[in-house]
């Protein structure tokens, strides 16, 4: 069992940055990827960034150049650096490992940007 916790969302004006992380723990040796989707209000749960086990990684094409997606290995962590932030990010923001076919999901972070 995964098991996946993530923190460091909130409310930013326009233009401002934030960062999320995801913490992972349990049965997660040997996962594809890892990566973060974002869901808003009436819309389906859209993938955002995304890094595999090799290190490539992948984006949306709304937040290339704005967002980073890394990970520490030694931690166990995949982290995601937001800059230059737009109102039309505000979603709930879901950490997600996969590993076997099976996706596993964070409980979600709020982020808010405000114009």
């Amino acid at each position: 069992q995964v098991q996946l916790v993530e923190s460091g969302g909130g409310l930013v004006q326009a233009g401002e940055s934030l960062r999320l992380s995801c913490a992972a723990s349990g049965s997660i040796f040997g996962f594809s990827s890892m990566g973060w989707y974002r869901q808003a209000p009436g819309k389906q749960r859209e993938l955002v960034a995304r890094i595999y086990s090799g290190g490539s990684t992948n984006y949306a094409d709304s937040v290339k150049g704005r967002f980073t997606i890394s990970r520490d290995n030694a931690k166990n962590t995949v982290n995601l650096q937001m800059n230059s932030l737009k109102p039309e990010d505000t979603a709930v923001y879901y950490c997600n490992l996969y590993r076997g076919f099976v996706n596993s999901w964070g409980q979600g972070t709020q982020v808010t940007v405000s114009s």
